[in-house]
C-alpha cells in the first residue's frame, strides 16, 4: 500500500472511528501546538518559545552584555539548527524585534547595524547585522545553571532547551507581547519595571491587596514610545479589573514660537502603533483625496474634509532622526488660526490618537492558556518566582552540603597527611584503603586522590577550618530558608528592590485624562426643511411651513416625507432589518438640485433598504415596534451611531414588517393598538419597556395566529380619533377616555373587537382629522 494512502479500519472495528472525529481531533491538536508553541507568550518568562531558544542559544554562544557582537546569521543558524527547526526569517524577525527598543520597553538584544525603525522599515539581511544580549536579559538568564527550571529534550534527542527562564521580574508585563493563536489572541501592553516591581512587593506584603490598590501602583501601561493614555483612570481600572478592553491614547507635542508671531507644531512622541510615515500618509489621503470605488466623484465628507485640512494646515515635515527619534513638524496655514482647534483636527483626521487594545491572555505556570487580570498575573508569577527561588536554594544547599563533606574528608588529610600519603603509596587500592582506615566516603576519598602530592602536603588547616565554618553558616542559612516562609518572601522582596535599583527607570507615558477629540463642524443652528424622495434621495431647504405642492423631482420620483427640523439635528434612517444610520442635516445637499442618494451617505445593505427616516431632537421618544406586537421604547440619541455601516437596533424576525416609529409626546399617557383582524387594545404608556441599546422589545399585544398588528396612535386626555367609511361615506369618529376604558388593559392582552359601525378604520390624534 502507498504511504501516503489511509489505512482505515474496516468497518464494526472496535479502533475505527469517523472522518468527522479525527479531523476535529487533528485540528483540536493543530490548535494546541500553536497557542502553545508559538501564539501566546508564557506568563513566568515572557517569552514565547522562539525568543526562548533564541535567547538560551545567544547564552550557550558566550554573546553576553560584554562578548563581541557576531553576526545574526550565526545565532539564527545555533537556534535552527539546535532548537527550532523552523524558517531562518520568522526566527531572524523575532530576534530583530528583541532588539528594537521602539516596541520592547526593555529590549533584550543589543542590535549593531541597520534593526529597522517605527515607520515599517525592514531590518538589514542577516547576513550584515550584529547581535548579542543587553544586560536587562541578566534577568531571564542568570539563574539558569542553579536547577531553577526543567530542561527537555531538543526536536532530535541531541540537546536540552529549558522549559522556561527563570524570570526575576515579570517580564512579560514589563515588555508586553502579542500574538493571534487559533481561537484566541493575546495584546499585552509594556510597563514601567519600577511600578510593576513595587506591586510585586506590595502583595507580598499584603496578598489582600485590592484591584484598586494596585491600580495606584500601577496606574497603566508605559509605552516604548512614550505618548499620553487620556482614558480615564475608572476605565483603566475595569480593563486591568477585566483583562480585556481598550483604552486611548495620543501623541505629545509642543508649540514653537517663531518669527513675527509665527508657530508651528511639533510632535515629539507618538502612541503606540503609530508612525511617522503613517501620519504622512493620512494627511495626504484627506488633502489629496481619492474617488471611492463605485462612486463618480468625491462625497460630501471627503469634499468637507479635503477644505478643512486645506484651509487649517500649511505644510507638514518628518524631521525625525538621530537628533529625535520622532519630530514631526505641522505649519498652520496662518498665525490666527486657534491652536487648540489646529490640534484637534490633526487628532481627529489622523493616528496621532487611536485606541489600544488590552488582551491578557498568557500561558500560566500550569501550562493553561486563558485570559487573566493584572492581579492574577502578578499573583500566578509571584507564585512561580516562589518556586523558582525554592529550587534555586534546593540546589545551593545541595552544593554546600557537599563542599561541607569535602572539606571535612580534607581535614582528616590535614589531621594525618603523612599517614594518607603512606597509605596511598602502599595499597594497590587506595581509595578502599583511605575509606577503611580513615573512615571516609567515596566522595571523600575521589577528593584525596585527585589532589596533587604537593598540594596534600601544603594543606593548610587555618583555611581548611575558615571555609568549612564559612559553609557550615551558609548550610544553616540555606535551609532557613526552606523551613521559614517568611524568610524566603523577605528574601524575594530584597531581590525583587535590588533588580529596581539596577534596571529601574522613569515612566515615559503621560497619564492624563482628556477629552477624545471630536471634529465638530460648526453649523448655524437654524430651521431647516429636510425633503424626502419615494426612492430615497435627500435635500434641505432653509425655513419652515413650505408648500409640499411646489418640491419638484426627477421624472418617476415624488415625495415620500418633508421632515422640519434644525440644521443641526441628525436624521436617523432605519433599514427593513431594524438597522439604524445616521445622517447629519448640516451634510445634506440644498433643495436647488434634487439632492443625493442617501446610500451614497451611509453603507446600506441592498437586501436591507431605508424603510423610515426620521428626525427629531435627540430626546424625542419613540415607540418602535414589528408587525409581530413585539416592541419598546428608545429615543432618538439612543440611535444615534457614527459608524458609517450602522448598527443592529431593533430586531426583526424574517418574514416580518417593521411598523412606522411612533413619536410620542409628553402629554401622552396611553397607546392605541389594533390588529389586521380588529382586535384594539389600549395599553398604558408606563408598561412600556424602555431599551436604550435597542433589542426585540416584550409584547405589546398578543395576537392570534395569522394576525398582526397594524396600526398604532399614542393619546392623552383627549382620547383618540378613527376613520374610516360608513354607508359609503367618510367618518370620525372621537372616542373619549370614558369610551376607550372598555379597551383598556394590560400590556400582551388580546384586546377586543372595534365596536364602530366604520369600514378600513384608521387610528390617529384627534386634532390630525
Amino acid at each position: 500500500m502507498d504511504s501516503n494512502q489511509l489505512d482505515f479500519e474496516p468497518a464494526g472495528s472496535d479502533d475505527s472511528i469517523t472522518l468527522a472525529t479525527y479531523a476535529e481531533q487533528a485540528y483540536l491538536d493543530y490548535a494546541v501546538s500553536v497557542v502553545r508553541g508559538r501564539a501566546l507568550p508564557d506568563l513566568t518568562d515572557g517569552q514565547k518559545p522562539v525568543q526562548r531558544r533564541i535567547l538560551y542559544a545567544m547564552d550557550a554562544m558566550g554573546l553576553g552584555p560584554t562578548a563581541k557582537p557576531v553576526k545574526s546569521a550565526r545565532v539564527v543558524g545555533d537556534v535552527l539548527g539546535k532548537y527550532h527547526p523552523h524558517g531562518d526569517q520568522a526566527a531572524y524577525d523575532a530576534m530583530v524585534r528583541m532588539a528594537q527598543d521602539f516596541v520592547l520597553r526593555y529590549p533584550l538584544v543589543d542590535g549593531q547595524g541597520n534593526f529597522g525603525s517605527r515607520d515599517g522599515d525592514n531590518a538589514a539581511a542577516m547576513r550584515y547585522t550584529e547581535a548579542r544580549l543587553t544586560p536587562f536579559s541578566r534577568l531571564l538568564l542568570d539563574e539558569l545553571d542553579e536547577g531553577t527550571v526543567d530542561f527537555i529534550p531538543n526536536y532530535d534527542g541531541s540537546q536540552k532547551e529549558p522549559v522556561t527562564l527563570p524570570a526575576r521580574l515579570p517580564i512579560m508585563l514589563l515588555n508586553g507581547a502579542s500574538g493571534i493563536a487559533v481561537g484566541m489572541a493575546t495584546e499585552i501592553p509594556s510597563h514601567n519595571l519600577r511600578e510593576v516591581a513595587q506591586a510585586c512587593v506590595s502583595l507580598l506584603r499584603n496578598p489582600n491587596l485590592s484591584d484598586q490598590e494596585i491600580h495606584e501602583i500601577v496606574p497603566g501601561p508605559d509605552f516604548a514610545g512614550g505618548g499620553q493614555i487620556i482614558s480615564a483612570a475608572d476605565d483603566i481600572a475595569a480593563v486591568y479589573a477585566q483583562g480585556r478592553g481598550s483604552i486611548k491614547a495620543r501623541a505629545r507635542w509642543v508649540f514653537e514660537e517663531m518669527a513675527r508671531g509665527q508657530w508651528q507644531l511639533v510632535v515629539t512622541e507618538l502612541p503606540p502603533g503609530s508612525s511617522s510615515q503613517q501620519i504622512l500618509e493620512e494627511i495626504e489621503e484627506r488633502t489629496n483625496p481619492k474617488v471611492k470605488a463605485g462612486k463618480k466623484s468625491l462625497s460630501t465628507e471627503q469634499q468637507q474634509t479635503k477644505a478643512l485640512m486645506l484651509n487649517m494646515l500649511d505644510a507638514v515635515r518628518d524631521e525625525s532622526g538621530k537628533q529625535a527619534a520622532v519630530r514631526l513638524v505641522f505649519e498652520p496655514k496662518s498665525r490666527a488660526i486657534d491652536r487648540d482647534e489646529f490640534v484637534t483636527t490633526l487628532l481627529a483626521q489622523t493616528s496621532l490618537e487611536r485606541n489600544v487594545s488590552i488582551n491578557l491572555v498568557c500561558i500560566d505556570t500550569d501550562g493553561r492558556p486563558g485570559q487573566r487580570s493584572l492581579r492574577q498575573v502578578l499573583l500566578n508569577w509571584l507564585e512561580f518566582r516562589r518556586h523558582t527561588m525554592e529550587r534555586r536554594t534546593r540546589y545551593r544547599l545541595d552544593k554546600v552540603t557537599d563542599r561541607i563533606h569535602v572539606l571535612q574528608g580534607r581535614m582528616v588529610v590535614y589531621l594525618n597527611v603523612d599517614e594518607v600519603i603512606q597509605t596511598i603509596r602502599e595499597s594497590d587500592e587506595p581509595r578502599a584503603a583511605l575509606m577503611e582506615r580513615f573512615d571516609l566516603s567515596e566522595r571523600q576519598a575521589d577528593d584525596i586522590l585527585e589532589m596533587r602530592l604537593r598540594q596534600l602536603a601544603r594543606l593548610e588547616g587555618f583555611k581548611i577550618e575558615k571555609e568549612l565554618k564559612e559553609r557550615l553558616d551558609e548550610q544553616e542559612s540555606l535551609q532557613k530558608l526552606l523551613d521559614d516562609p517568611k524568610a524566603l518572601k523577605r528574601l524575594m522582596i530584597r531581590e525583587i528592590e535590588a533588580d529596581v535599583k539596577t534596571y529601574g527607570d522613569d515612566r515615559r507615558t503621560l497619564i492624563e485624562a482628556a477629552e477624545r477629540a471630536v471634529l465638530e463642524t460648526k453649523v448655524v443652528d437654524e430651521p431647516v426643511t429636510v425633503i424626502v424622495s419615494r426612492k430615497g434621495w435627500l435635500r434641505s431647504r432653509q425655513g419652515h411651513g413650505h408648500d409640499a405642492s411646489q418640491f419638484s423631482f426627477k421624472t418617476g420620483d415624488g415625495l415620500r416625507d418633508a421632515l422640519e427640523c434644525r440644521s443641526t439635528t441628525d436624521l436617523v434612517a432605519i433599514g427593513t432589518d431594524g438597522r439604524v444610520y445616521t445622517v447629519p442635516v448640516s451634510s445634506l445637499p440644498s433643495a436647488r438640485g434634487d439632492g443625493q442618494p442617501i446610500t451614497s451617505m451611509i453603507e446600506v445593505s441592498p437586501s436591507a433598504p431605508i424603510e423610515h427616516i426620521l428626525g427629531a431632537p435627540l430626546d424625542q421618544n419613540y415607540l418602535l415596534a414589528a408587525c409581530d406586537g413585539y416592541g419598546f421604547v428608545a429615543s432618538q440619541g439612543d440611535m444615534n451611531t457614527r459608524q458609517k455601516a450602522g448598527k443592529q437596533f431593533v430586531t426583526v424576525e424574517e418574514g416580518k414588517k417593521l411598523l412606522k416609529p411612533l413619536a410620542l409626546r409628553p402629554d401622552d399617557q396611553y397607546v392605541g393598538l389594533l390588529s389586521e383582524q380588529g382586535r384594539f387594545l389600549v395599553v398604558d404608556i408606563k408598561e412600556l419597556k424602555v431599551l436604550s441599546k435597542g433589542g426585540r422589545g416584550t409584547v405589546l399585544i398578543k395576537l392570534n395566529e395569522g394576525d398582526t398588528l397594524s396600526q398604532w396612535v399614542a393619546f392623552g386626555e383627549a382620547g383618540l380619533a378613527v376613520s374610516g367609511v360608513n354607508r359609503k361615506r367618510p367618518s370620525t369618529i372621537v372616542m373619549d377616555l370614558d369610551m376607550l376604558a372598555n379597551y383598556l388593559g394590560k400590556r400582551a392582552g388580546k384586546g377586543k373587537a372595534l365596536s364602530l359601525k366604520l369600514n378600513d378604520p384608521v387610528l390617529h390624534r384627534p386634532e390630525e382629522s
